[in-house]
Protein backbone atom coordinates (compact mmCIF):
# COMPACT_ATOMS: atom_id res chain seq x y z
CA UNK A 1 0.00 0.00 0.00
CA UNK A 2 2.97 2.19 0.57
CA UNK A 3 4.01 1.80 -2.38
CA UNK A 4 1.08 2.58 -4.34
CA UNK A 5 0.64 5.93 -2.28
CA UNK A 6 4.27 6.73 -3.10
CA UNK A 7 4.33 5.77 -6.35
CA UNK A 8 1.21 8.17 -7.04
CA UNK A 9 2.15 11.17 -4.99
CA UNK A 10 5.56 10.86 -7.36
CA UNK A 11 3.75 10.93 -10.21
CA UNK A 12 1.29 13.88 -8.94
CA UNK A 13 4.50 15.85 -8.83
CA UNK A 14 6.20 15.21 -11.74
CA UNK A 15 2.89 16.11 -13.45
CA UNK A 16 2.80 19.44 -11.42
CA UNK A 17 6.38 20.25 -12.86
CA UNK A 18 5.97 19.14 -16.47
CA UNK A 19 3.02 21.35 -16.15
CA UNK A 20 4.86 24.01 -14.61
CA UNK A 21 7.46 23.70 -17.49
CA UNK A 22 5.44 23.77 -20.22
CA UNK A 23 3.63 26.79 -18.86
CA UNK A 24 7.06 28.87 -18.24
CA UNK A 25 9.50 27.57 -21.30
CA UNK A 26 7.28 27.10 -23.90
CA UNK A 27 6.03 29.78 -25.98
CA UNK A 28 2.84 30.62 -27.87
CA UNK A 29 4.52 33.41 -30.19
CA UNK A 30 7.14 35.76 -30.36
CA UNK A 31 6.61 39.60 -31.57
CA UNK A 32 7.36 43.15 -31.64
CA UNK A 33 4.84 46.10 -30.66
CA UNK A 34 5.27 49.69 -30.68
CA UNK A 35 3.26 52.55 -28.89
CA UNK A 36 3.41 54.91 -26.68
CA UNK A 37 4.64 53.58 -23.18
CA UNK A 38 1.77 54.95 -20.92
CA UNK A 39 2.21 52.85 -17.85
CA UNK A 40 4.50 50.65 -15.95
CA UNK A 41 3.67 49.25 -11.81
CA UNK A 42 4.82 47.30 -9.85
CA UNK A 43 1.80 46.06 -8.49
CA UNK A 44 0.02 43.26 -6.26
CA UNK A 45 -0.96 42.03 -2.96
CA UNK A 46 0.62 39.06 -2.28
CA UNK A 47 3.28 38.66 -5.07
CA UNK A 48 4.42 42.26 -6.83
CA UNK A 49 4.45 41.40 -10.74
CA UNK A 50 5.46 44.67 -13.25
CA UNK A 51 3.02 45.63 -14.83
CA UNK A 52 2.49 47.80 -18.20
CA UNK A 53 0.42 49.23 -20.72
CA UNK A 54 1.44 50.37 -24.66
CA UNK A 55 -0.82 53.20 -26.13
CA UNK A 56 -0.98 52.03 -30.04
CA UNK A 57 -2.44 54.71 -31.66
CA UNK A 58 -3.36 58.47 -31.79
CA UNK A 59 -7.18 57.96 -29.73
CA UNK A 60 -5.28 55.03 -27.68
CA UNK A 61 -7.99 52.82 -28.09
CA UNK A 62 -5.73 50.00 -28.54
CA UNK A 63 -3.96 49.03 -25.39
CA UNK A 64 -1.14 46.56 -25.23
CA UNK A 65 -0.94 45.30 -21.60
CA UNK A 66 2.27 43.36 -20.60
CA UNK A 67 4.59 41.72 -17.79
CA UNK A 68 7.81 41.54 -17.67
CA UNK A 69 9.53 39.06 -15.04
CA UNK A 70 11.29 40.28 -12.19
CA UNK A 71 14.43 38.68 -13.46
CA UNK A 72 14.59 41.50 -16.81
CA UNK A 73 16.27 44.13 -14.17
CA UNK A 74 17.54 45.92 -17.61
CA UNK A 75 14.52 45.45 -19.22
CA UNK A 76 12.40 47.47 -16.21
CA UNK A 77 14.80 49.92 -15.94
CA UNK A 78 14.22 50.93 -19.58
CA UNK A 79 10.74 51.37 -19.27
CA UNK A 80 11.15 53.37 -16.23
CA UNK A 81 13.23 55.44 -18.51
CA UNK A 82 10.98 55.85 -21.29
CA UNK A 83 7.88 56.27 -19.28
CA UNK A 84 5.61 58.84 -21.69
CA UNK A 85 8.40 57.82 -24.45
CA UNK A 86 7.43 56.04 -28.05
CA UNK A 87 9.33 52.50 -27.82
CA UNK A 88 8.75 49.76 -29.80
CA UNK A 89 8.91 46.18 -27.43
CA UNK A 90 10.11 42.52 -28.30
CA UNK A 91 7.97 40.09 -26.64
CA UNK A 92 6.42 36.40 -25.85
CA UNK A 93 2.84 35.02 -25.85
CA UNK A 94 2.99 32.04 -23.60
CA UNK A 95 -0.05 30.01 -23.53
CA UNK A 96 -1.47 31.24 -19.60
CA UNK A 97 0.72 32.48 -16.92
CA UNK A 98 0.50 31.73 -12.79
CA UNK A 99 -0.23 34.50 -10.80
CA UNK A 100 3.55 35.30 -9.50
CA UNK A 101 4.67 35.41 -13.38
CA UNK A 102 2.30 38.52 -14.37
CA UNK A 103 -1.15 39.24 -15.10
CA UNK A 104 -0.85 38.93 -18.47
CA UNK A 105 -0.07 36.48 -21.25
CA UNK A 106 2.41 38.86 -22.88
CA UNK A 107 6.33 39.03 -21.24
CA UNK A 108 8.42 41.69 -22.48
CA UNK A 109 12.01 40.22 -23.32
CA UNK A 110 13.26 43.98 -24.88
CA UNK A 111 12.36 47.16 -25.03
CA UNK A 112 14.02 50.49 -27.16
CA UNK A 113 13.16 53.86 -27.56
CA UNK A 114 11.78 55.03 -31.21
CA UNK A 115 10.58 58.25 -32.96
CA UNK A 116 7.08 58.41 -32.79
CA UNK A 117 5.54 58.72 -36.65
CA UNK A 118 3.23 60.88 -35.50
CA UNK A 119 5.13 63.42 -34.92
CA UNK A 120 7.44 64.22 -37.61
CA UNK A 121 10.23 66.90 -38.11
Amino acid sequence: MKKIVSVFLLSIVVICALYYAFIYFVTFSEGVRSGELIKISHKGVLVKTWEGEISQGISGAQIFSFSVLDKDKEVIEKLKEYQGQYVKVSYVERYTTFFWLGDTKYFITEVHAEKSPHFRN
